[in-house]
């Protein structure tokens, strides 16, 4: 069995004489970091065969070329074999557990006569909800080849975006591979991150199962997370306005604060704190205001229009270490009809420059966005709810409140019980006429 909570590497290549490194990753939790730690080779009799394990013991075909590091604060364990040999080639399992059958990943070691060893992972780690930045190697400066981001597995490595538009399903909104430098290396930017994103990974140009220019990735996804849970939704209405609440670690010197536009794994720079401001965007969008001792900064997007519906990326850069966080924005438009307009009243707000009130005293749903209870503000610029300007947003367009008529509400309701009523009673006295002229005929 394979457990979530133990990875690595499912093949190794080697040459004759030379060495190669195996990195276990483990969630780190009292168990995996106090218990045994293992290196074994399965048999021809389907024996996995210690070669080495924390307790001390090395088996004497490997002493003095085999050895065992265990960073228990790192969640992670290396074993190096030095002095390959031919029959060194077979199938090992790197593991956990009191015996050799308990927590353990298996991997493939080929060794031949000439072949350059591949490097150890490098280890990312990562917070639940929150960031990560990985840096992946130059490969063609030319920027002619794809860039991509895969899963390696059992049986290869599986596609999760690349440059040419892919993204994978589960990774919609949330990863971003940036332009080469010109270097030729770049960047994968993954947010929202989720337990199940803990695993091996490869990011590379060209060929999913090319080896050059290409980094092997480990993610350590925590287990918890000191990051409260955001919207990952904000509504708007066409000719609206709203605004994104984006947040950041106030502790951290950053250079750069933006917002982009995300598509296809790339995001587009809308907005930036140092003033730029995209030429489609000139005039209804800005970076509203910022607490750097809260960690926060506000951006306004005014003049809404059906095709700014998609998904937006708030950023903040120090080095090359990028945090960011996705919210999806939906667009509504202006015109709402209300199937039965006796139970709603429509209520224009004031465009005037001066501030006007709303109240919405209950919860509705239109045309299937909720607009919560709160107290909404009107003005030119933008409409902000009482509550975090991240939770929802609506516009300065139709609010809707309950009609203080009853009649109008009970009136579909009464009339169909009085018209049943009626056809109830006549088809009684019919029938009771029926029969007595039939009584009075005998």
């Amino acid at each position: 069995p394979v457990s979530s909570a133990l990875y690595g590497s499912r093949f190794l290549t080697g040459e004759v004489g030379g060495s190669v490194t195996h990195q276990c990753f483990y969630s780190i939790m009292p168990a995996n970091k106090h218990d045994r730690k293992y290196w074994c080779k399965i048999a021809g009799n389907g024996v996995c065969y210690t070669i080495i394990s924390t307790t001390g013991y090395t088996s004497k075909d490997h002493v003095g070329r085999v050895s065992l590091e265990d960073i228990a604060e790192n969640g992670t364990f290396t074993v190096t074999m030095t002095e390959l040999k031919k029959s060194d080639t077979g199938t090992y399992r790197c593991g956990i557990g009191s015996t050799n059958r308990d927590l353990y990943v298996s991997l493939n070691l080929t060794v031949l006569a000439d072949a350059g060893a591949l490097g150890p992972a490098e280890l990312v780690w990562g917070e639940l909800r929150g960031s990560v930045t990985v840096l992946c190697p130059p490969g063609d400066t030319q920027g002619s080849k794809k860039r991509f981001w895969c899963k390696l597995g059992r049986t290869g490595c599986t596609l999760i975006a690349d440059t040419d538009g892919y993204v994978g399903k589960s990774y919609q909104g949330r990863i971003f591979i940036t332009p080469q430098e010109s270097s030729g290396a770049f960047k994968i930017l993954i947010n929202d991150l989720k337990k199940e994103d803990s695993g091996l990974y490869r990011c590379g140009t060209g060929r999913l199962s090319g080896q050059d220019g290409q980094q092997v990735v480990a993610l350590q996804v925590a287990a918890a997370s000191t990051l409260p849970k955001r919207p990952k939704f904000l509504s708007g209405t066409v000719g609206g306005s709203l605004s994104v609440k984006c947040h950041y670690d106030p502790k951290g010197n950053y250079e750069k604060k933006y917002l982009c536009r995300w598509k296809e794994a790339s995001c587009s720079l809308l907005v930036d704190a140092d003033g730029f401001v995209h030429e489609s965007y000139k005039g209804r969008i800005q970076i509203a205001s910022s607490d750097q001792e809260n960690g926060t900064y506000t951006v306004v997007m005014r003049h809404l229009r059906e095709e700014d519906e998609g998904w937006y990326w708030c950023g903040a850069k120090n080095g090359h270490t990028e945090h960011t966080s996705s919210v999806k924005l939906r667009i509504q438009k202006e015109t709402c009809s209300s199937q039965d307009p006796e139970t709603s009243t429509l209520v224009k707000p004031s465009l005037s420059s001066s501030l006007a009130t709303y109240s919405t005293p209950t919860q509705r749903s239109i045309t299937g966005l909720t607009y919560a209870t709160g107290t909404v503000t009107g003005s030119t610029s933008t409409l902000l709810p009482a509550a975090n300007p991240a939770t929802f947003v609506t516009s300065p367009a139709e609010i809707y409140h309950e009609s203080s008529s009853g009649e109008s509400r009970l009136l579909p309701v009464v009339l169909p019980a009085l018209i049943l009523l009626i056809f109830i009673t006549i088809t009684i006295l019919t029938l009771t006429k029926i029969k007595l002229q039939k009584e009075t005929g005998k």
